[in-house]
């Protein structure tokens, strides 16, 4: 578990298509992505807004690319939460992929 800048408890946990994030057993927010030739392609964010402002996203996302690359996944952020999060952290570099145009043109017919 992680904790916010409230000192509250986070727990983000793989939930389908998506990480998702909870603060005393409520989902507060996701991370979405499709699988795609063995990458994560992360495509939404959303924090529930009573809660932004709390640094939610940031472990969401953290706690997300560090799952995806420990299953020995690559990442690709068309996601711009999760493209800020990329930039901030060149330690991923090694396990990032850029958005390519099929990839965008893929994600749009899904």
């Amino acid at each position: 578990m992680t904790i916010d800048k409230t000192g509250a408890e986070t727990k983000v946990r793989l939930d389908g298509d998506r990480f998702t994030i909870s603060i005393d057993g409520k989902t507060v927010g996701s991370a979405y992505f499709a699988h795609r030739d063995g990458t994560r392609v992360f495509y939404h964010t959303e924090v529930e807004s009573e809660y932004e402002g709390r640094g939610l996203a940031t472990i969401l996302v953290g706690e997300a690319l560090e799952a995806t690359r420990n299953a020995g996944m690559r990442i690709v952020a068309t996601c711009g939460v999760v493209a800020g999060y990329v930039e901030k952290h060149p330690e991923l570099s090694c396990a990032v992929d850029p958005p390519t145009a099929e990839i965008r043109a893929w994600l749009a017919g899904n």
